[in-house]
């Protein structure tokens, strides 16, 4: 054979290309374990692309320059399904058990076609990361599409059946509470800078770029099995750690609800407290939606005008009538302990022990600044809401 003509070894190549993928079969059969445990249909699939692998090399033996055929001739002779089921690793395998029985049938050849061989062998190998790499990003961009639109579902509220199976078609990773963090879009979003940084406090993440707002919806994810399992990080320290990757501009986090599905709740807390948080001159940075209350309900936000009746309006007026009174009493002089003790003829220390079992009852203290201003605005709402008394 090595007296052959190019022509000639052309011809020598097509006669043998049966016994070559005959060959090639028997030897993926004997040395690749995860190729015997296909299913015969799966196996067929591989064959083919055994076949053409042979047959384009013939067909780049004779044309070199016909390069850009490689991938579409080879890959293409697979099914869709092909591409999930055999990983690249698996992939260049074949390929390079193919080679090596084109080599062994052919070690008389010359030198030109050893030198073939081997350059088609480089050019079958790129051309298979280049299909793989194609798939990932199509994949990639099916998932960045399907992300948006999860986020958009919960921004918007509308919840329906297929929710739950699109978020864990994400690969969602999150368990029982979740928050969401709504922001200023920054010129570039680096989303995959996001996600590291989400893991490292053992949180998960779904991102959506909304305009110029950038919404993170988080949830605390399970701890690895070979790792200790530290306290949990806070919602409020999550959202500390992924602050540098937003935009200037104010940072508001919802409250927790129990699940991604109920994600819409803390969503709208967060968009209407990010709506007027420019209010509030000195707001820290994330801020808690519930730390704007007074401007959400002054803004006409329903959510925020519930919550300040039902967490603090209601629960004061049923423990302890008292406690209402002296909470009027002390924002209405001032803050001044004096002044309210003069007023309800009560010693100042009780006027102290009264606040105490206010902060203790409903959670907010009302000799804080800002807090004074939620619970005068918690009094006015509530007292609003009142049915008025019948006149006799």
């Amino acid at each position: 054979m090595a007296s052959m003509t190019k022509a000639q070894t052309l011809q020598y190549l097509r006669n043998i290309s049966g016994e070559l993928a005959t060959a090639t079969l028997k030897r993926l059969d004997d040395t690749l374990p995860w190729y015997r445990e296909m299913p015969p249909s799966r196996r067929s699939a591989v064959g083919l692309v055994a076949q053409a692998g042979i047959s384009s090399l013939i067909s780049w033996y004779e044309d070199p320059t016909s390069q850009p055929w490689i991938a579409a001739d080879v890959f293409g002779a697979a099914p869709r399904e092909l591409l999930r089921s055999v990983s690249l690793q698996q992939t260049l395998q074949l390929i390079r058990v193919t080679v090596e029985v084109v080599e062994d049938r052919v070690t008389s050849g010359d030198q030109s076609l050893r030198e073939a061989i081997l350059l088609y062998s480089r050019e079958i190998a790129f051309a298979a990361a280049d299909v793989y790499a194609r798939a990932a990003e199509a994949r990639g961009l099916w998932d960045a599409r399907l992300e948006a639109l999860v986020v958009d579902s919960i921004l918007s509220g509308e919840y329906d059946n297929e929710l739950p199976s699109r978020i864990a078609a994400l690969g969602w990773n999150g368990h029982g509470e979740v928050c969401v963090l709504v922001g200023t879009t920054p010129r570039i979003v680096d989303v995959d800078q996001i996600r590291r940084t989400a893991r490292h406090v053992d949180a998960d993440v779904l991102i959506g770029v909304q305009g110029n707002r950038l919404v993170v919806v988080i949830g605390r994810a399970l701890p690895k099995a070979d790792e200790p399992s530290p306290q949990p990080a806070t919602f409020p320290e999550i959202a500390q750690a992924l602050e540098p990757f937003f935009g200037t501009g104010h940072l508001v986090l919802g409250p927790e609800v129990p699940d991604v599905v109920d994600a819409g709740k803390s969503a709208k807390a967060a968009l209407a407290g990010f709506a007027v948080a420019r209010s509030w001159r000195n707001a820290p940075r994330p801020t808690l939606a519930d730390d704007l209350l007074p401007e959400r309900a002054l803004a006409g936000d329903p959510i925020a005008r519930s919550t300040l009746i039902n967490r603090i309006y209601k629960p004061l007026k049923q423990h302890n009538t008292e406690l209402l009174t002296t909470l009027w009493a002390y924002l209405d002089n001032g803050r001044s302990l004096e002044a309210t003790a003069r007023e309800l003829y009560v010693h100042p220390n009780t006027v102290r022990y009264r606040l105490k079992r206010i902060s203790e009852v409903i959670g907010w203290d009302a000799t804080g600044a800002r807090e004074a201003i939620i619970l005068q605005c918690a009094l006015i709402v509530g007292s609003i809401s009142e049915p008025e008394a019948p006149r006799r």
